[in-house]
């Protein structure tokens, strides 16, 4: 095809997502090619705590470790949390969860994005099968043969039997291939930081439902919290506007409780920044000899934490049906492989996405109180009701991917080994 190198699989954008999918992929065999623009900054753990954190499911943590990067996550800086709490802004309801009472070590993990990317890469480099092009972009795609012919800025061409977009919410590639997708604007912002509080976070994530959006403390090993403060927008502003010593009185009001509450008071802050919440759901997820994983495909509000758990499990996902098809002598980027891969992820996906979406609206206007508080007596009430959502939340469900529940590549590759 014109002196166009060929691959097995060809990933655009090595984020968290994009690079989990190009790791194990290769580790099951296939041959990848990684395009992304620019290689992740060395991480550095004397330095300070990053403003973006990702809550990172028990699967999640599960598939990292398949892709061969959570080892050096866990040993470079990881906050595992066994304690949840969830409150009404009223403070009547209140539930929570214990990792023990389901048989759980821990409920997640709060690592920082640049961490989990950087993590990645190092275990990429290791591995047979990849080739980086980067920095690099795609200039022109094309369906050739059943096969997608990709014209980079540096001028390599390359064809792959499949494509795999994970090229973020503003997917170029999603475009290119005229998928299109539902999009909310919610008109409010989350402002992030680093808090120190007195006492310090007893590894507990906490969070309250209030007018305006969501409060969210999330424990750091040190005994700090980084904070997800869901406002309107130019409330949002103005909080990041404020002086340390206002923000922190602001802080500690919105978080105040009884005697023996937690959050403490805030005592001390350190850079905030906001970004737009946004929820956005693809038409689909495959086409012709291509699939989208992760933001190109979802962004779900962060009010469940599962950005980038449903991201990761798409790559499990995905990796999984393409061995099953392999396995059955079926060409691994045939239609039925990648409509069963888009069937099945974007079922999952929109529950969640749909689910956090109605959750939201319930929280928000401030006449429903009532319903809210019988809501959540139910749930804290009822162990199957907390099992169904300890469950979904920790990645482990039963239609989870296989990677997530403890199936490792190893098994998926030699099923007959037992």
């Amino acid at each position: 095809m014109n002196g166009a190198v060929p691959y097995d699989v060809a990933v655009v954008g090595a984020g968290m997502v994009g690079a989990a999918t190009a790791a194990l992929l290769a580790r099951s065999g296939f041959s990848v090619a990684l395009i992304e623009g620019r290689e992740p900054r060395p991480f550095d753990a004397a330095a300070e705590v990053g403003l973006r954190v990702s809550a990172l499911s028990p699967g999640a943590a599960d598939i990292l470790a398949e892709a061969g990067a959570w080892r050096l996550i866990e040993r470079t800086r990881c906050s595992p949390y066994r304690h949840m709490a969830v409150e009404d802004r009223d403070e009547h309801s209140v539930i929570e969860f214990q990792a023990a009472e389901f048989g759980e070590d821990s409920l997640g993990f709060i690592v920082e994005n640049d961490l989990v990317q950087w993590a990645l890469w190092q275990a990429l480099q290791l591995m047979a099968g990849v080739e980086f092009f980067c920095p690099d972009s795609v200039r022109e795609m094309a369906l050739e043969d059943g096969e997608r012919v990709l014209t980079l800025d540096s001028g390599a061409r390359l064809r792959a039997r499949l494509l795999v977009a994970a090229d973020g919410a503003d997917s170029r590639i999603r475009r290119l291939l005229g998928i299109g997708q539902d999009h909310w604007e919610y008109g409010q912002a989350g402002v992030v930081g680093v808090v120190e509080t007195t006492p310090p976070n007893p590894a507990l994530a906490w969070q309250r439902f209030m007018d305006g959006g969501p409060l969210a403390f999330l424990p750091l090993a040190d005994g700090r919290s980084s904070i997800v403060w869901s406002r309107p927008e130019a409330e949002a502003q103005r909080l990041l506007a404020l002086d340390d010593a206002a923000f922190l009185d602001e802080l500690g009001v919105a978080a105040a409780g009884g005697p023996d509450h937690w959050p403490g008071t805030p005592v001390s802050c350190g850079p905030r920044a906001a970004f737009p919440l946004t929820m956005r759901l693809s038409d689909r997820y495959a086409a012709p000899a291509a699939v989208l994983v992760g933001d190109a495909a979802h962004v779900v509000h962060p009010l469940a934490g599962q950005g980038v758990n449903l991201g990761l499990l798409d790559a499990a996902g995905l990796v999984e049906v393409l061995i099953e098809a392999r396995h059955a002598g079926a060409a691994f980027a045939a239609p039925r492989v990648l409509e069963k891969y888009d069937r099945w992820r974007r079922s999952e996906a929109e529950v969640m996405c749909r689910g956090v979406h109605g959750i939201r609206g319930l929280f928000m206007p401030a006449g429903l109180g009532p319903l809210r508080r019988v809501g959540l007596g139910l749930v804290a009430r009822s162990w199957m009701a907390r099992e169904t959502f300890i469950r979904r939340a920790t990645g482990r469900n039963s239609n989870a991917p296989a990677l997530a529940r403890g199936i490792g590549l190893n098994r998926l590759l030699h099923p007959q080994a037992g």
